[in-house]
């Protein structure tokens, strides 16, 4: 028998070449590949390869079959002997870090964590493997919402990379804290950071893919801080940056030069999955911005890319970027008038979100608030109300601020338009206060908070304070090219001046409403703008100009009508009375016909 200086006996090598060789078949022979393994102990193999052999059948179980506690238990031994075997790491930090990940998945954080510190204790000497396991357990700590321990460990990962000599490194620890401190929404300490990170990424000099894969992830967070304080206009020359930046990784070859320093072995996200990622952060401007059509050619490229790589890819962040995709997506049906086709993309999300609980725990408040948006829509308002309460119910308002803040505006517009809700209104809007102690950031969502206060001063018949309240959205909304309030703004105080008799003041607030409302296009101010537009013209005796506005107000009609009944009479409808646990799936029933008025769309 072999000892364990000694190379290893030709049996254990023809044995591994047998089991590696029915691993690999096409398909895999998993069964053979472990009786193999097994076979191994047999033969009362020294320490090394017995610990060795432990993790590769852990391994193979845990990745190929269901019996997850098999593969724990041979994970558990690898773990417990390569621990008294000197000069053994691969082995060692590879079963500490696969078993911490089957404990995650069988819902035993509380014993994953201990293994991972233990081993990052041990590793230090270890450069990679030390920087792979603090970055799990600071993933481990993220997904369950400890932002704080995980920053902490992200800021003990820069700091042991910056004394081992790797930039590249202590770059993707640097980027990953200033994502989460984003989450955080601590913004103080988010700018010094991504300051050092852009300095670090220019200055260093290695493998071109890296260097760009770098920049990339530095820009989509600047892209992403731009875009969640509702600056649409400032970030455009980021987000350029970034296009062309994704454009050069494209054109480089991925050549294997494996990097001098062992703690250089990471990348953060494959050139396929950045180039999705630009196309959703592309997606998320144009939506923000009011251009919609250019959010949905991006989206069909994005989607169409995803598809492909779902086929060879089983990696979970795809789904997350898929129903980010279709999340804006259907706002944007929603506004040009898409309802039926936005009923069933919202479907579509639902079936993403109930083959994973962790995306629906993540998503669930955005799903019922795009319910909410629908409902909205087809006027269904009881049940927009339920869905936009139920989004409240779910909401992690600790990183869902914004998210908080645009339901709550959007339920507000449900008050309004219910006309008899006004303590509710009244407690609503104390609580999105645009003069004062506005809670988020967002300059989108303050100057839309803003106009919710000129809807309701409109509908009041306080004109003038009416007034005071769009202008502030208006030079808001044109401040960061935020055209979709823009023209809301616009016809709403076309609107006003109407009312006012003020027919000259009316029409240069409506005309150029009309123009952006087509450019965007957003249907239902198409409607109010071409309906103003007829009344105005019929008022001032422009006879030809009023039977036009009247066309065009009719052919809307039309297409809105026609979108309505379609919507309606899907079986897919019946979501919006879903407001409780899991997303429903094949629950749908069709129904006869729509179930909600269509006076007040007209």
């Amino acid at each position: 028998m072999a000892t364990s200086g000694e190379a290893p006996e030709s049996w254990y090598l023809a044995l591994l070449g047998f089991a590696e060789h029915f691993r690999t078949s096409s398909p895999p022979k998993i069964r053979l590949c472990v009786h193999c393994l097994q076979a191994v102990f047999q033969f009362k193999p020294p320490q090394r390869v017995e610990a060795r052999t432990h993790l590769q059948l852990g391994s193979v179980l845990y990745h190929h079959t269901k019996n997850t506690e098999l593969a724990r238990s041979h994970l558990e031994k690898a773990w417990f002997i390569s621990q008294q075997i000197p000069q053994f790491e691969d082995v060692k930090f590879e079963a500490a870090s696969l078993l911490s990940e089957l404990y995650c998945q069988q819902n035993l954080v509380d014993s994953a964590k201990p293994l991972l510190r233990k081993a990052i204790q041990i590793s230090q000497q270890t450069p990679y493997w030390h920087c792979r396991l603090l970055f799990q357990l600071a993933q481990l700590h993220t997904l369950e919402k400890d932002l704080v321990s995980a920053c902490d460990l992200l800021g003990v990962g820069a700091e042991y990379t910056r004394v081992v000599g790797s930039e590249y490194t202590r770059a993707l620890f640097l980027l990953s804290k200033g994502m989460l401190l984003l989450m955080e929404r601590k913004l103080g300490e988010v700018h010094p950071l991504l300051t050092l990170c852009g300095t670090i990424v220019e200055n260093w000099q290695g493998n071109p893919i890296q260097k760009e894969s770098l920049r990339v992830f530095f820009l989509v967070l600047q892209v992403t801080h731009y875009l969640d304080a509702g600056q649409v206009k400032s970030v455009k020359p980021c987000l350029k940056q970034l296009q062309q930046c994704i454009q050069t990784i494209s054109t480089l070859h991925d050549d294997e030069i494996l990097p001098s320093n062992p703690a250089d072995l990471f990348h953060w996200l494959p050139k396929e999955h950045m180039c999705v990622l630009v196309y959703l952060v592309t997606v998320m401007h144009s939506m923000q911005a009011g251009y919609l059509e250019k959010a949905q050619k991006y989206t069909d490229k994005a989607l169409m890319q995803l598809e492909k790589l779902k086929m060879l890819d089983s990696s979970p962040i795809l789904s997350t970027f898929q129903v980010i995709l279709l999340e804006h997506i259907i706002m944007c049906r929603l506004v040009t008038g898409h309802k039926a086709t936005a009923l069933q993309e919202i479907s579509q999300v639902c079936q993403l979100c109930a083959q994973s609980p962790r995306l629906f725990t993540n998503h669930a408040s955005q799903l019922h608030t795009l319910l909410g948006l629908y409902c909205l829509s087809v006027n269904c308002m009881d049940n927009a109300e339920a869905q936009f309460t139920a989004a409240l119910r779910v909401s992690d308002l600790t990183t869902h601020q914004e998210l908080w803040a645009f339901i709550v505006t959007n339920l507000a517009s449900v008050y309004i338009r219910e006309g008899n809700r006004d303590q509710e209104l009244y407690n609503l809007l104390e609580r999105i206060n645009p003069d004062h102690n506005f809670p988020v950031s967002s300059h989108c969502l303050r100057a839309a908070a803003f106009y919710i206060r000129g809807l309701l001063s409109f509908f009041q018949g306080r004109y003038n304070e009416a007034k005071r309240f769009l202008r502030e959205t208006l030079k808001m909304s044109n401040a960061e090219d935020l055209n979709r309030l823009t023209a809301c703004s616009l016809v709403l105080l076309g609107h006003i001046f109407y009312v006012l008799g003020n027919h000259r003041e009316s029409n240069n607030m409506v005309v150029p409403a009309m123009q952006l409302a087509s450019k965007i296009p957003d249907m239902s101010v198409q409607l109010w703008s071409s309906a103003l537009l007829k009344d105005l013209n019929k008022a001032c005796g422009n006879t030809i100009d009023a039977h036009e506005a009247a066309q065009m107000h009719q052919n809307f009609s039309q297409q809105l009508l026609q979108d309505h009944i379609a919507a309606c009479s899907l079986p897919e409808h019946n979501l919006i009375s879903w407001t409780d646990g899991p997303p429903p799936v094949g629950q749908f029933q069709a129904q006869n016909g729509p179930s909600t008025s269509l006076a007040s769309l007209l």
